[in-house]
């Protein structure tokens, strides 16, 4: 019926491997036998239960009885006609009280005569026969429940493990590409990295490993996935935190990030103690750790200023490497206009527009960028997008 060197060597394998425990398995594989044998040979509203030995392969079936008397089910008296001729349990409206079941029921004065200190609510067993012919179609139906409850015990298990990593950097194998999204190896399930969340201009490989930034872990009908980003502001934080130990110290904190995937982010910096300088831990020596950053990004630019709390200052500084003469704000409107000089007017607004927009991103202001004579250039009028 069942090949318990098989067993074995599945729940050893599921425990080791998958972090699943043994007892789990064994719960499942019980609940699946007792509903193979209640199915084949039980009675209507019978409670079944089954203790199967994992080295014998021994089998026990047991019925299960509440222990009741007439304060807590209604006793249908001879003759009574009752409109559920199924047996079902109905409650009373009135005392909350159900109809006695003689399958899931046993009056205490009959418990007793069984076992002399029975105690009302209180469970009682009867060993059921155990059938010879405990066939072909039940060990079928047994497999199909087991392979069930290990399923939705490794979902369990699985949503456990990457739940406790959400929000982190986690590496995965490219499987294939579909549409645009690239499914990836994950180890114990699968994460799909969509277009929208991908460096743009990154090609991958079947094969190749990569790193992401774990999202969120979505539970789907056809199991666990894991939605990832390249692209996300969060991936680029982590990267640094990872670079920058005065950052995993708390010494350092990313206060701001405005990214635009693959070309060019600015990262709004600030220290903790006046004898470190955020920028410089940043970069580190020789610009190695922010290089390390940048190269995991397929060579993203990334400015680095420091945050401060004074909202003319950080706009200026939001605009480098442009040289800012002054800094008007509306603190109603949420706008700021920064005057600089002729030649500094591309460097402000930069290629596209692009500088001007990240420093949007980045403090949350709308930046009107005008001439030392006035002239208006060019006017953000994007949203904050921290």
């Amino acid at each position: 019926m069942l090949d318990l060197k098989v067993i074995n060597s599945v729940l050893e394998q599921l425990e080791e491997e998958r972090g699943i425990p043994k007892e789990k398995i064994m719960e499942a594989i019980e609940m699946a036998l007792a509903t193979a044998y209640k199915k084949e040979y039980g009675k209507k509203g019978q409670i079944v239960r089954a203790t199967f030995d994992i080295n014998t392969g021994a089998t026990q079936f047991f019925q299960v009885k509440k222990i009741v008397d007439e304060s807590l089910v209604i006793i249908e008296e001879e003759g009574e006609d009752f409109d559920d001729q199924s047996k079902t349990p109905i409650i009373d409206e009135e005392d909350g009280r159900v109809r006695y079941n003689p399958e899931h029921h046993i009056l205490i004065e009959d418990a007793k005569k069984i076992k002399k200190d029975s105690v009302l609510g209180e469970e009682i067993v009867f060993p059921l026969e155990t059938k010879s012919d405990f066939g072909r179609i039940a060990a079928q139906t047994a497999k199909q429940v087991i392979i069930q409850k290990i399923r939705e015990a490794e979902r369990v298990s699985v949503v456990g493990e990457f739940g406790e990593k959400e929000g982190e950097i986690v590496s995965g194998t490219v499987q294939r590409v579909e549409h645009g999204n690239i499914f990836l190896d994950m180890g114990r399930t699968s994460g799909i990295l969509p277009f929208e969340e991908q460096i743009p201009g990154e090609r991958y490989r079947q094969g190749e490993r990569i790193r992401v930034y774990l999202d969120r872990v979505e539970e789907t009908p056809r199991g666990i996935f894991l939605r990832l980003s390249r692209s996300h502001p969060k991936f680029l934080i982590k990267l640094f935190e990872v670079e920058v130990p005065e950052i995993a110290s708390g010494v350092v904190e990313i206060k701001a990030v405005a990214r635009e995937a693959g070309s060019r982010s600015k990262v709004a910096t600030y220290s903790n103690d006046e004898h470190i300088d955020p920028v410089g831990s940043m970069v580190g020596q020789r610009g190695v750790r922010v290089s390390t950053v940048m190269s995991e990004l397929g060579g993203e630019k990334i400015d680095i200023i420091q945050w401060s709390p004074d909202t003319k200052k950080f706009i200026e500084d939001s605009l480098s490497p442009a040289h800012v003469l002054s800094v008007d704000i509306d603190e109603k409107e949420r706008r700021a206009v920064v005057k600089v000089t002729e030649d500094q007017q591309s460097l402000a607004i930069g290629k596209g527009g692009q500088n001007v927009r990240l420093a949007v991103k980045l403090t949350g202001w709308k930046i009107d960028i005008q001439s030392v004579k006035g002239e208006n250039l060019a006017e953000s009028e994007e949203s904050s997008e921290k």
